[in-house]
């Protein structure tokens, strides 16, 4: 999947952007019960590892349900 739709993919499951400067990396946020997760997130890229995707998912909070309805849609 390319970056660009992670991104798209991650601001579905409400995790928000909050530091890029000028590198091929950006900074996501996301709230899940009272608990704040961060990720770094890598943008510019034609194909990223679903290895990766998950890595990134499950340091932003996200649980197997979660994943499995983001991906679902």
């Amino acid at each position: 999947m390319p970056s660009r739709k992670f991104v798209a993919l991650l601001a579905k499951g409400n995790a928000r952007l909050i530091c890029q400067r000028g590198t091929s990396h950006a900074i996501f946020k996301r709230i899940s019960k009272g608990i704040t997760y961060h990720a770094t997130v890598v943008i510019a890229k034609d194909e990223l590892s679903s290895h990766y995707m998950l890595i990134v998912l499950r340091q932003l909070g996200f649980t197997d349900d979660e994943i499995d309805n983001l991906l679902g849609q």
